[in-house]
């Protein structure tokens, strides 16, 4: 590897999860670097199906490292009832480390999340309303509580009692009549410390030792492209950088050591929320997606919107975070389908672009390539006998991917399972 990183090329819910499940076997660590509990990646290994809002996926593997790097935000109250879940299911997480300097979501970052989308009135963005938003607001306005003012508790009531008056204000200016009582968080906050303390350290200096001992480390991002705060349907995104740019800084390590750029893709696309989508599909295709491929949110148990795969779209997440190789996901979804769309170009107020724009993304009228369907696929066979048994329009369905994007397919997901995988 040594660094491998992991980026969702659509708009999530590409099946990030089972693919850094998979190339975590190869790693020493895998390290969650952006987003916060409002993403949600599933994994399923034996008889057992694991669903992680916070914790990286690499949790399940106990031999290995698992890091929440400093990009990260976090809920502490989901973090340990994440904890709990696991060892309930026999997976002690002591392999876990935190970064001292990520960023803790508060009450009242929660309260001020609903409050600014409800103000928003018919210009809502989806949020899932967890704190996210205002948490990173905080990060940026330097208001932030880290989770090394837990190690430190004069320093943490010293900024409790300077932002805790300033949030009330705000919670005021919104008509919300709640009344933030420093003591409770205070305390609340000293018994969170209790049970964190030997988890958090400096992950951004272990991280750079590993790579200087030689060790392999994989990157995971949570969301997708489209939902990067630059890069994507802004203000339709998240809070975070969802690109390598985001790996970067949400880990401290170096941008040299990064060897290999993996994108996931799904074999059609799907969107959570509101915002722009030009592929959806709201008729018995899209029905068919979304119940042939169980399209609701981990996190959020939302229907996805659902529509034709959108090769400008995965263009411009290659070409944003240098994606070295695609992993294909669901594309056993597809099956039983006679005829496949795939968009190769939009049409935005009479001019014809395969770029995504920055802004006028309501204007796009996607164009489509058709390709042929497949009738069949026997997992069973394509498993024994490797990718040349896939269905030879799957085949040339791939390739279309290939050619378009200039991303080779290093990996096609055909299940939810861990051995459903087939390397190229």
């Amino acid at each position: 590897m040594p660094v491998r990183v992991i980026i969702g090329a659509q708009w999530g819910d590409e099946g990030k999860g089972k693919v850094t499940d998979f190339y975590a076997k190869e790693a020493d660590a895998i390290v969650r670097f952006q987003g916060g509990n409002n993403a949600g990646h599933t994994i399923m290994a034996g008889d057992k199906t694991f669903k992680l809002h916070l914790l990286p996926s690499g949790i399940i593997r106990e031999d290995k490292l698992s890091v929440i790097g400093n990009g990260v935000v976090i809920d502490p109250d989901v973090l340990l009832r994440e904890i709990d879940e696991l060892r309930a299911m026999g997976i002690l997480a002591n392999n876990l480390r935190i970064s001292d300097r990520a960023h803790l979501i508060m009450p009242y970052h929660k309260l001020l999340d609903g409050a600014e989308e409800s103000f928003r009135g018919k210009e809502k963005i989806g949020t899932t309303k967890r704190g996210i938003g205002p948490c990173y607001s905080d990060k940026i306005s330097r208001l932030g509580i880290r989770m090394e003012d837990l190690l430190d508790p004069e320093k943490l009531r010293e900024k409790l009692n300077f932002v805790i008056p300033l949030k009330q204000k705000l919670l005021m200016a919104y008509n919300i009549d709640v009344q933030l009582q420093i003591e409770p968080i205070y305390a609340h906050l000293l018994e969170i410390s209790e049970k964190t303390a030997p988890l958090i350290t400096d992950t951004s200096v272990l991280l750079r030792k590993m790579l200087k001992d030689g060790k392999s480390i994989l990157l995971e991002g949570a969301q997708g492209t489209m939902l990067d705060v630059d890069h994507g349907t802004y203000p339709f995104t998240t809070s975070s950088n969802t690109t390598v740019g985001g790996a970067v800084t949400g880990t401290g390590l170096p941008a040299s050591a990064i060897e290999n750029v993996t994108g996931i893709v799904k074999a059609y696309t799907t969107r959570v929320g509101e915002g722009p989508f030009p592929t959806e599909l709201d008729d018995e295709i899209g029905y068919h997606l979304g119940q042939a491929g169980k399209e609701f949110g981990t996190t959020t148990g939302r229907s996805r919107r659902c529509g034709w795969l959108d090769l400008v779209v995965v263009k411009h997440a290659v070409e944003t975070s240098g994606i070295t190789e695609i992993a294909l996901t669901k594309i056993d979804v597809l099956t039983g389908l006679k005829e496949l769309k795939v968009c190769t170009a939009y049409n935005i107020d009479g001019r014809i672009t395969d770029n995504f724009p920055a802004g006028k993304a309501e204007s796009i009228r996607p164009i489509y390539k058709n390709l042929n369907g497949w009738d069949e696929l026997d997992t069973k066979m394509v498993l024994k006998e490797g990718h040349t048994s896939l269905p030879k329009e799957m085949r040339e369905y791939m390739a279309f991917i290939e050619k378009y994007t200039g991303a080779r397919i290093s990996m096609v997901s055909i299940g939810p399972h861990r051995e459903e995988t087939i390397i190229l």
